[in-house]
C-alpha cells in the first residue's frame, strides 16, 4: 500500500521517470510501466533522440477515417488489434482515443478525432476502449476537455457556457467513462473558462469522479501541468513526462507546510500503484502483422465515402478500360497526420501500385504537381493532360498538404497546383474521378461540379492504397458516411467568427449549434451534409414504428436494397422536440445502425435511443432533464436525407424549477402552484380595488397588454410598485408556499 511509502516516494511516483515510463520504487516492489502514443497505432519510440521515430507497428486508419465507418464493432476489432500490438511491445497504456469534438474544420488535430457529433464520437470510442482493454492494456481517454484547436493550445482558455459544455464537449467523455471505464483519462493543455484543465477541480474531481464514477487515474498531457501542488489538489494523479524533481519537492514541501492535504497525495500515489498492479496482470503477447494489415485494409475500405458518382462511372472494370492515374499522392500516399500519433508502418500500400495490379488494361501515371510547394508546374500539368486525353478514364489524386498536432489550418482549399490539375484534366477527359486524401474536410465547390465522380479517401493508414483500389474496382461497395459536414465555404461554418480566438481566449459563441446543428438551425446550404455517403446500390425505407420504454425509444424500420448488388446501409435516427421549452437544434443524431443487405432483400433495422441522450442540461437545476412531449424521430441516410418520420410520446422527468422572489411574474404564472398562489393574490388585490376606479391594480388587471408587459418583471420588484397586489413582507411566505 502507498500509505507505507514516504511522502517523498509518494510524490516521486506521481511523475514519470522519463518520457514514456512511470517511476519505480524498488523498495516497495513497484516497477515502472510503459505508456506510449496512439491512437491509430502503437508509436513506441525507437532508440535515438527523435521522439517521433517509432518502432514499426500497424498504422490503422486515423479517427477521421474510422469514424466514417459508423461501425462500433469495427472499432472494437481495431482496439483489440492495438491491444495485441501493445502486449507485443510491453506497453501498459496506449494514449488514446481522442474524443474532442471537431468544432472547426480548421482544427489541426481533427484527423485524430472522430466527429462533430458527441453521440457518434462516444459510441465509437467506447467500443475502441472496450476492445483495447479486453487485452489487458489500458486506454487513455483524451484530451479532457474542450481541446478543439491547436492555436495557443498550451494557454488558451476555452470560454464556454455550461449547457454547451455538458451537451457537446463532455458528452462523449461521459459515455466512454461510464460504459467502458478507461484505465486513464488525460487532461488537456488548455484552460476551461480561465482554469487550466490540469488544475480544474470541478472537471477532474466533481464531474469526472463524483458524478461519473471514474475509477482510474488522471494523467496529464505531456507538459500540461503548470503547478504540481494545484494539480494534485484538483485531482490529477500522474504528471508526464518526467522526471520532475522540482515538482516532487514542491509536493513534499506543501504537505509538510500544511498547504496540501497529505491524503490527496496519498490517493494519487495509490491510483498510480493500482495502475501498475493492473498492468502487471497482462500476459505477454505477439501479433500477426499480415492479419493486422488486412484489418487496416478492411477498415480503410469501409471508411471511404463516395460523394459523387454521376452516370455510374464507378466502379471501374478490371479490363478493357485504360486508366490515367494522376497526382503524386497516388504514388506517395498521404496516410496519416503529423505529431505524436505518427506511426512507422509495418508496410505501406500505394494506390498506383494497387490500381496497376487490379486491371489488365493499360495504366499511365503522371505526378501532376510537386510533392513540395503549392504552385502549379506547367510541365507536370502538360504531362498529366496528355495522359488523361490518351486514356478512357482519369483518376486524379489530390488532398491537403498536411495536418499536424501543434498547428491549425488556415484554409479549406486545395493547393493551387492541385486545383489546376483537376481543372485541366477534367477539361481533357470528361470521365474524371477525383480521390481526396485529407485529415479534415476540404472545400469541394465549385471544382467538383466539373467531375462526375468524387471519392473522399481521408487519411487511410498503411493499407489505404489497397482500400482505394478495392472501392474503385468494386471489390468493396462503399458504405462510408461523413462524420462531419463539408461546407460550401469556411465563412458558412458556425464556428467561423469565434475561431481560434485572440489574447489566449476563444469564445464558443455558437453554443450547442456545433457542426450540422448550426447549419440546420440556419437552413444553411452545404456541399455535403453530415451522415452523407453514396453506394454502388440503392436503398429504400419503409414505414417505421417506435415505442417509448423506461430506458429510451426503440425504433424499427424495414430497409430494402433496391439495387443490383449487396451493400451496407447506415441508418441514422435524428430527434427533435417541437415546441421545446429550450432552444435546440432542428435535428440531433441520437442513434445509428449499419446493415448488410443483399440485393433485393429487406431487413428490419432496430435503432435504440437511450433516454439519457434525450436529456438537455437544465442550468437552473444543475442536472440533466428529459423534457416530456411528442418527440419526432426522423430516420434517414444523412442529416438532410430524411426517409421516414415517426412521433413518440416521452414522459417528462420530475424537474420542477423552484420559484424565487427573482422569478418573473410570467414564470410564476407558468408554474401550476405559483399560478394558483399569485392568481389568488391578484384576485384579492383586484377585489380590494374594485371600488376604486383610479387604483393602479384595477388598471393593470383590466389591461391585457399591461399584464403581458409585467410578465418579465421579477416578483421582488413588482412588490415595490405602487398599488401592487403584493407586499415585500409577503414574498418569503409566498415562496415557501410555492415550493412546499
Amino acid at each position: 500500500m502507498t500509505s507505507e511509502l514516504s511522502t517523498a516516494d509518494q510524490a516521486a511516483i506521481t511523475s514519470g521517470s522519463d518520457f514514456w515510463h512511470t517511476s519505480a520504487v524498488e523498495s516497495a516492489g513497484l516497477p515502472a510501466v510503459t505508456v506510449t502514443d496512439g491512437p491509430h497505432g502503437v508509436r513506441m519510440q525507437a532508440s535515438g533522440g527523435d521522439l517521433l521515430a517509432g518502432v514499426p507497428a500497424t498504422c490503422f486508419p486515423p479517427a477521421v477515417a474510422s469514424a466514417s465507418t459508423w461501425d462500433p464493432s469495427l472499432l472494437r476489432r481495431m482496439g483489440e488489434a492495438l491491444g495485441d500490438e501493445c502486449r507485443a511491445q510491453d506497453v501498459a497504456v496506449l494514449l488514446g482515443p481522442g474524443v474532442n469534438i471537431k468544432r472547426s474544420p480548421l482544427g489541426g488535430r481533427n484527423f485524430e478525432y472522430f466527429s462533430e457529433d458527441p453521440i457518434l464520437t462516444g459510441v465509437l470510442a467506447t467500443e475502441w476502449v472496450r476492445g483495447l482493454q479486453s487485452k489487458g492494456v489500458g486506454a487513455s481517454l483524451k484530451h479532457f476537455a474542450v481541446n478543439s484547436q491547436e492555436t495557443d493550445r498550451m494557454r488558451v482558455s476555452a470560454d464556454v457556457d455550461e449547457r454547451t459544455l455538458r451537451e457537446i464537449y463532455l458528452r462523449a467523455f461521459h459515455r466512454v467513462v461510464t460504459q467502458a471505464q478507461p484505465w486513464t483519462v488525460m487532461c488537456a493543455y488548455n484552460k476551461i473558462n480561465g482554469v487550466y484543465a490540469s488544475e480544474h477541480h470541478w472537471l477532474l474531481t466533481e464531474v469526472l469522479r463524483d458524478e461519473w464514477g471514474f475509477e482510474g487515474l488522471v494523467v496529464s498531457d505531456w507538459g500540461a501541468v503548470v503547478d504540481r501542488v494545484k494539480a494534485v489538489a484538483a485531482g490529477l494523479d500522474l504528471t508526464m513526462p518526467g522526471p520532475d524533481a522540482e515538482g516532487d519537492a514542491a509536493l513534499v514541501g506543501a504537505v509538510e507546510a500544511g498547504q496540501l492535504d497529505p491524503a490527496l497525495l496519498r490517493v494519487s500515489a495509490e491510483r498510480v500503484r493500482k495502475l501498475v498492479e493492473k498492468a502487471g496482470q497482462r500476459p505477454a503477447g505477439g501479433y500477426d502483422a499480415a492479419a493486422h494489415h488486412a484489418l487496416a485494409r478492411e477498415i480503410a475500405g469501409r471508411a471511404i465515402v463516395l460523394l459523387k458518382n454521376e452516370g455510374g462511372l464507378l466502379p471501374l472494370a478490371d479490363s478493357g478500360v485504360s486508366i490515367a492515374v494522376l497526382g503524386e499522392f497516388a504514388r506517395t500516399p498521404r496516410y496519416q497526420g503529423g505529431g505524436s500519433s505518427q506511426i512507422t508502418p509495418t508496410q505501406l500500400d500505394d494506390a498506383l501500385t494497387q490500381i496497376q495490379s487490379s486491371t489488365s488494361a493499360g495504366v499511365t501515371f503522371a505526378p501532376g504537381y510537386p510533392v513540395e510547394g503549392t504552385e502549379a508546374d506547367e510541365a507536370l500539368l502538360a504531362e498529366a493532360v496528355t495522359a488523361a486525353r490518351a486514356s478512357d478514364v482519369a483518376v486524379v489524386f489530390v488532398g491537403s498538404v498536411h495536418e499536424t498536432e501543434g498547428a491549425d489550418r488556415d484554409s479549406l482549399d486545395l493547393p493551387a497546383s492541385q486545383l489546376a490539375l483537376i481543372e485541366r484534366v477534367a477539361a481533357a477527359n470528361p470521365r474524371t474521378i477525383v480521390v481526396l486524401s485529407n485529415g479534415a474536410v476540404i472545400a469541394t465547390k465549385p471544382w467538383d461540379e466539373t467531375v462526375p465522380a468524387l471519392v473522399e479517401g481521408w487519411l487511410l493508414g498503411q493499407a489505404g492504397g489497397s482500400a482505394i483500389a478495392d472501392v474503385l474496382f468494386g471489390r468493396v461497395n462503399p458504405s462510408g458516411r461523413l462524420a462531419e459536414t463539408i461546407p460550401l465555404k469556411l465563412a458558412d461554418h458556425p464556428s467561423y467568427l469565434d475561431f481560434p480566438g485572440e489574447n489566449s481566449h476563444v469564445r464558443y459563441g455558437e453554443g450547442i449549434h456545433v457542426g450540422y446543428r448550426g447549419f440546420d438551425a440556419r437552413s444553411q446550404e452545404v456541399a455535403y451534409p453530415f451522415g452523407f455517403g453514396l453506394s454502388y446500390t440503392t436503398f429504400s425505407y419503409g414505414a417505421p414504428s417506435a415505442v417509448a420504454t423506461a430506458t429510451g425509444i426503440e425504433v424499427r424500420i424495414p430497409v430494402t436494397n433496391t439495387g443490383g448488388r449487396s451493400g451496407r446501409e447506415v441508418v441514422q435516427a435524428y430527434v427533435s422536440l417541437p415546441g421545446s421549452s429550450v432552444r435546440r437544434a432542428p435535428r440531433e443524431l441520437k442513434a445509428f445502425a449499419s446493415a448488410e443487405i443483399e440485393a433485393g432483400a429487406t431487413v428490419e433495422v432496430v435503432l435504440t435511443i437511450d433516454r439519457a441522450d434525450l436529456a438537455y442540461w437544465e442550468t437552473r437545476l444543475g442536472r440533466w432533464v428529459v423534457e416530456g412531449g411528442a418527440y419526432q424521430v426522423s430516420i434517414g441516410a444523412s442529416s438532410r436525407d430524411i426517409r421516414a418520420e415517426v412521433s413518440v410520446d416521452v414522459t417528462a422527468d420530475d424537474a420542477r424549477v423552484p420559484l424565487t422572489v427573482e422569478s418573473s411574474v410570467g414564470e410564476w404564472f407558468a408554474d401550476p402552484r405559483g399560478a394558483e398562489l399569485l392568481g389568488a393574490a391578484f384576485a384579492a388585490a383586484a377585489a380590494e380595488a374594485a371600488g376604486d376606479a383610479d387604483s393602479p391594480m384595477a388598471a393593470m388587471a383590466a389591461d391585457p397588454a399591461m399584464m403581458m408587459m409585467l410578465g418579465s418583471l421579477p416578483l421582488s420588484r413588482m412588490a415595490a410598485f405602487p398599488g401592487s397586489p403584493l407586499h415585500a413582507e409577503q414574498l418569503d411566505n409566498l415562496v415557501k408556499e410555492a415550493n412546499s
